[in-house]
């Protein structure tokens, strides 16, 4: 549920303070609370949001003023705007309404706004740039809703978490809910949690229900993806394939865990040309990065060897340009000369949103830093 990643949040280090300034800034009538409890045998934070008792039945258009006028993180507004676009797309698709006209409910009540944009605003503030789902445990039985009795999963959370791997549970009652399913799926895409990190932190945030059978908790772990340890080069060429599986293929070996990946065309038996796929990875990693190949390719072979490599130390901050949260990759080599390099993607994102060149948008951030203001 929303307020529970809201709570994860904040154990994993998030300053309510900040949360709560944050929701103070926005034409929304409400104020958050967090206090400590127990479920099960751990001991994580509950956000309650307090609301008017009565809220107005809002419209999307409605909810994207609320969101753009937030002093958050553009990316983080991008975010939250487009979970509640796929909500009213899945809620007018289940009803046969048009998007536009969907009154939201319980999804566009105030609650349900703060814990969308304070989630998309909270992910951003804390710096994680990318974010992983494990399979999804939905319940089972009934559940009142503003359209009556409704089975659960309710239809809006099911049709929400299409193409994530799910699980049913055997609690009876709702587990994931419509606001929580959409907030999964617009930050993690369906991405499967990759199999080899490093745990940096790890938080728990509380649901309201304290069932006797399980700690109604979500965990939410803060990981590092650069794994250190031995490294392999896998290859493989292929001549059978259509270049059009060449896209999910990469994006499969790094959900495998690979580091890197390229291609290139080359020239194999009979004068056929074909393409080689070449794969940079952990040897922890290197079971499921074979099992990717093997699977989502047509080749029926691979090879692989152990390599060594040298990298530079480096580090992650941000700047702010023209009013955008820009990443910013530093490196320093052996004579202690720092190189900064701007975020490929944040740097089309801002670009787009100010309907510049994304050269001119580099050159302008890239002079910013040369003024040495990096954070």
């Amino acid at each position: 549920a929303g307020d529970m990643i809201l709570a994860g949040l904040i154990d994993l280090g998030l300053s309510r303070d900040w949360l709560q300034e944050l929701i103070l800034g926005t034409p929304v009538d409400a104020t958050l609370s967090v206090t400590a409890v127990v479920r099960g045998a751990i001991s994580a934070p509950l956000v309650t949001v307090e609301t008017a008792a009565e809220q107005p039945e809002r419209r999307l258009d409605d909810i994207l003023a609320i969101i753009d006028s937030a002093a958050v993180d553009q990316g983080a507004r991008e975010t939250a705007a487009s979970v509640f676009r796929r909500l009213a797309d899945v809620e007018g698709a289940i009803h046969g309404v048009p998007p536009e006209r969907i009154h939201f409910h319980e999804v566009g009540a105030a609650d349900a706004i703060v814990d969308i944009l304070g989630a998309a605003a909270g992910i951003a503030q804390l710096g994680v740039t990318d974010c992983f789902t494990r399979p999804v445990a939905i319940g089972r039985g009934w559940i009142d809703a503003a359209h009556g009795a409704l089975p659960v999963p309710a239809p809006a959370t099911l049709r929400l978490l299409e193409g994530i791997p799910v699980f049913e549970s055997d609690f009876e009652g709702e587990i994931t809910t419509p606001t929580g399913a959409a907030l999964l799926s617009a930050l993690t895409g369906g991405k499967p949690a990759p199999g080899l990190f490093v745990p940096v932190r790890s938080g728990f945030g509380a649901g309201t229900r304290d069932p006797s059978t399980h700690p109604n908790c979500l965990r939410l772990v803060l990981a590092d993806l650069q794994v250190p340890g031995p490294m392999f080069v896998l290859q493989a060429d292929i001549d059978d394939m259509s270049p059009e599986f060449l896209p999910p293929l990469v994006q499969s070996l790094f959900d495998a865990g690979a580091t890197d990946v390229s291609s290139h065309p080359v020239q194999m038996k009979k004068g056929r040309t074909g393409l080689r796929i070449e794969v940079l990875a952990h040897g922890a990693a290197i079971d499921s990065v074979q099992n990717a190949i093997l699977s989502e390719s047509t080749t029926l072979g691979l090879r692989f060897w152990h390599v060594q490599r040298q990298v530079l130390p480096r580090t992650t901050n941000r700047i702010e340009w023209r009013g955008f949260s820009i990443r910013i990759k530093s490196s320093v080599d052996a004579d202690g000369h720092v190189r900064h390099k701007a975020e490929y993607d944040d740097i089309i994102a801002a670009a787009q949103a100010l309907d510049i060149p994304p050269l001119r948008a580099k050159e302008e951030i890239e002079r910013q830093l040369g003024a040495g203001d990096v954070t």
